[in-house]
């Protein structure tokens, strides 16, 4: 049965007020919130999208690496969401580029409103080295992350479960990573629902 709290809360008003492109210009700390990190162009903006049911709610780019702040989503005065920038690696090093640590991470660390961090996983190519150097900062910071897989429907039903197991097995080794792996898809709506619900349970009532 659907979640109504949940179906009513990413229904309702869902509006940008905050961009930070430096961890001194944060918001004000108030409701929780729920920060969204990937790889450049691996789907963050349009899993907002989706989860919100707009088309506009977050823009969404064809060009890796466009969003350079933390963008700040109030959902119905009951939870935050922040879209996070894409990470990759340095061009010059196989390292996390040094001003993505610096802003994202730091935000992520040291934020006492983070209640969760979805870090998102590109079915089409599972688990890369990138996602694993995030995850591992996370599980130094101590801060609970869930995998959630994007584009699931260019994927075939079996080799979805194939990377969904690949993946939580993945997130078994590491000490922060929730043992729940979410498989969705913002193009056909699979998996959205879940999310919806997993989120809700964290929104204030």
């Amino acid at each position: 049965m659907r979640d109504e709290f949940a179906r009513k809360l990413f229904a309702g008003p869902c509006d940008f007020f905050w961009g930070a492109s430096r961890i001194d210009n944060l918001p004000p700390q108030s409701l929780r919130e729920v920060a969204i990190v990937g790889r450049s162009n691996v789907g963050k903006s349009s899993l907002i999208n989706a989860l919100t049911g707009r088309k506009t709610a977050a823009r969404v780019s064809q060009t890796p690496g466009r969003t350079r702040e933390l963008n700040f989503f109030n959902l119905g005065g009951k939870l935050i969401l922040v879209d996070l920038p894409g990470y990759g690696y340095a061009k010059a090093s196989k390292t996390l580029a040094m001003d993505w640590q610096t802003l994202a991470f730091s935000y992520m660390s040291g934020r006492a409103t983070l209640v969760r961090v979805l870090v998102l996983i590109d079915s089409r190519r599972g688990v890369m080295a990138t996602d694993l150097a995030v995850m591992e900062l996370l599980d130094r910071a101590a801060v609970s992350y869930e995998l959630v897989l994007t584009k699931t429907d260019e994927l075939k039903p079996a080799q979805v479960e194939s990377v969904a197991a690949a993946t939580a097995a993945e997130g078994r080794k590491h000490t922060a990573c929730l043992a729940e792996t979410a498989a969705t898809s913002a193009q056909s709506g699979f998996g959205i629902d879940l999310l919806q619900s997993q989120l809700a349970a964290l929104a204030d009532r």
